[in-house]
């Protein structure tokens, strides 16, 4: 097949199964500074909510399914992008200041991670910096040996406020 690679454009959205839709808009509002921009109703009912973030975070869909919700919990789906190691070091110490556990700011294989914060939903999620302390090679596959098990390390013991 010999067609051009499309054209893409970013991503538009994320979306998660929630099991209640105040408890994880609540969360992701006062964790993160995300606001309601749609909400989804069936029925009369609210099933899903559309938020936004007024700092250059991604779009984020919150979808009611408990069941869904309850499956996924413990993994991580997405990493959210924040600009700078001092910016995660800010991000690290809100958390901490609202009560959430997390294994604290780490190096990473190019940049900085903050893993092991958990929504309400047991979600993890994780952010990058997307500065970088190191330049992967051009042209190259960068290969990165054991990135799990040196994370999961890292991650056995969180920091609680």
């Amino acid at each position: 097949m010999d067609t051009p690679v499309p054209q893409l454009n970013g991503v538009h959205h994320l979306k998660l199964p929630v099991s209640d839709l105040d408890r994880s808009r609540e969360w992701y509002q006062s964790r993160l500074g995300y606001v309601v921009a749609m909400e989804f109703r069936e029925d009369g009912k609210v099933m899903g909510l559309a938020l936004n973030h007024p700092n250059g975070g991604p779009r984020l869909a919150l979808r009611l399914d408990p069941g869904k919700a309850a499956a996924s919990s413990g993994f991580d789906y997405f990493s959210i992008g924040v600009p700078t190691k001092a910016a995660m070091d800010e991000l690290s110490a809100r958390l901490m200041q609202l009560g959430d556990a997390h294994a604290g700011v780490q190096v990473a294989s190019l940049g900085w991670i903050l893993p092991g914060l958990s929504d309400p939903d047991g979600h993890e999620i994780r952010f990058y910096t997307t500065e970088s302390h190191k330049k992967a090679p051009d042209g190259e596959v960068y290969v990165v040996e054991n990135a799990r098990p040196t994370t999961t390390h890292r991650n056995q013991e969180p920091l609680s406020p």
